[in-house]
């Protein structure tokens, strides 16, 4: 996915790179452990997924829970709104940015750490 973005993923990303949404710095097809998100924002542990018709959204409630239980938050938007309105779920992931505290004391494991021993 990361070398081939859906259409919604890519347009959503013009407007997450280089800090544009509100100054927060967001990850592409971020890896978070078991999981791969479709952007995070490490500064207040925000995970934003896209999703498809593919979607199963009993298992994204039990995957969603899993991440709130580990300190992150979660926010999920359809590709129809991406598509169709882009401003719309621009304003409403900035409010809910926005909303979240600093996770100035926060910190997630290197997402690859080198093989134990090396680097000593």
């Amino acid at each position: 996915m990361r070398r081939e973005p859906t259409e919604p993923e890519l347009r959503l990303w013009r407007h997450l790179s280089n800090s544009q949404l509100g100054g927060f710095k967001f990850r592409r097809q971020a890896k978070l452990g078991w999981r791969i998100a479709d952007f995070f924002c490490p500064a207040i542990g925000l995970i934003v997924e896209i999703d498809g018709d593919t979607h199963d959204p009993d298992a994204d409630a039990r995957k969603d829970a899993v991440s709130r239980r580990q300190g992150f938050q979660v926010i999920r938007f359809i590709n129809t709104d991406v598509m169709q309105n882009m401003e719309g779920v621009l304003t409403s992931l900035l409010s809910f940015a926005q909303s979240l505290p600093p996770r100035s004391n926060w910190r997630l494991p290197h997402p690859n750490p080198s093989p134990e021993g090396e680097g000593l």
